[in-house]
């Protein structure tokens, strides 16, 4: 049976990406859209008439409230992802929410906890773990492939939307927008950060967006350093400030050689490895270039049918998230902040006792402040 989907947000997030994922999943008979919702009537109308859906629902609480609603998708303004993700778990539904997965660690704590009650699962974007590219570097770190780490930098930016002025309002920003993926990334490999500290700001204090201009107020321009104890440390570069690049997305070094994620870690072009033994780059191609930054949706779908546990875990989105919300105090007064949240190593093919017996460890070493 078809698991029923629920939209919140039927903009260019959901017009473009999770529409094209949605029509893949609907062509193999495994989700159908039940209902959907935007303040937007055009975009709501346009959505329905293309799913036969209703177009006359007034307000997310009827998508949420759906009787055939099975999975909630949340890809609203960021301020909205927190409270319309933890309705949602309340209703016993399961939840995909767009990065980030609150705009507040209070609301992000909230939603942890109902992960942990609720019957539905909860997915949090990004979706970078689940990519082949990304699973093939993890699995190269963790084999030892380039000895032990040492540091690491990352990199994602462009020159900014020009729709959408929640992207420049409080609550929005570029570290909420695009740093999310790389510090992600590097805490998979990585591990927890311990500490953060950050030059942040607004370059552009003036863009054009939907046609008149507007005031900047969330920072577009960030530099976030990460420590991640014992001298290893890492930089994430990212911003609303960047035309073009052709460097890759992240660089990962070690004691005994060197891995290059090359293209965005959200839309990685395969990787590069040095070693020293080798003396030589080797380059490893992309497996699966129609791979896609949505595929999260397929993932908990799969997780749905299967009853495996989810790869990307919401603890996953709650750390990144203390870092950003660190990171961003930090450009304002310059001090380093220290980071209390784990990130637990992702479990690829975990079963639920083997998820079990990892977030049991996890938490020892969080309780023994390790």
């Amino acid at each position: 049976m078809s698991l029923g989907l629920g939209v919140i947000g039927c903009g260019s997030v959901f017009a473009g990406p999770y529409r094209a994922m949605i029509e893949r999943l609907r062509t193999e008979g495994r989700v159908r859209v039940s209902a959907l919702y935007d303040v937007d009537d055009a975009k709501r109308r346009g959505a329905a008439a293309h799913y036969d859906a209703e177009p006359e629902l007034r307000g997310p609480d009827a998508v949420i409230g759906a009787a055939d609603v099975d999975v909630v998708l949340v890809l609203t303004s960021m301020n909205e992802h927190g409270p319309l993700a933890r309705a949602a778990l309340e209703a016993g539904k399961h939840v995909l929410v767009e990065k980030p997965m609150a705009t507040s660690l209070r609301e992000a704590a909230e939603l942890l906890e109902l992960a942990e009650t609720s019957p539905g699962l909860l997915v949090c974007a990004p979706h970078i773990l689940l990519s082949p590219t990304f699973r093939a570097v993890h699995g190269a770190v963790r084999n030892g492939r380039i000895g032990e780490l040492l540091t690491a930098r990352a990199r994602y930016g462009w020159a900014g939307p020009w729709w959408g002025e929640w992207f420049y309002a409080p609550g929005g920003g570029s570290l909420f927008d695009l740093g999310v993926y790389n510090v992600t990334s590097l805490c998979a490999v990585f591990g927890p950060a311990r500490r953060v500290t950050a030059m942040t700001g607004v370059a552009i204090p003036e863009r054009e967006v939907d046609g008149r201009p507007i005031r900047v107020e969330a920072e577009d321009n960030a530099q976030v350093l990460l420590d991640f104890g014992d001298a290893r440390f890492a930089v994430v570069t990212t911003g609303f400030t960047m035309q073009r690049y052709r460097s890759p997305a992240i660089e990962i070094y070690g004691s005994e050689g060197t891995i290059q994620l090359l293209g965005d870690d959200w839309a990685p072009e395969g990787w590069e490895l040095w070693r020293n033994d080798d003396g030589a780059w080797r380059v490893f191609p992309e497996t699966d270039p129609h791979w896609q930054w949505t595929e999260g949706l397929r993932h908990l779908v799969d997780c749905v049918e299967s009853g495996r546990p989810t790869v990307t875990r919401p603890e996953h989105a709650y750390h990144a998230l203390e870092i950003m919300l660190a990171a961003q105090a930090a450009g304002r007064d310059g001090v380093a902040r220290t980071i209390e949240s784990g990130f637990p190593d992702p479990l690829y093919d975990a079963s639920f006792s083997e998820l079990d017996a990892a977030r049991l460890a996890h938490d020892r070493r969080s309780h023994d402040g390790l």
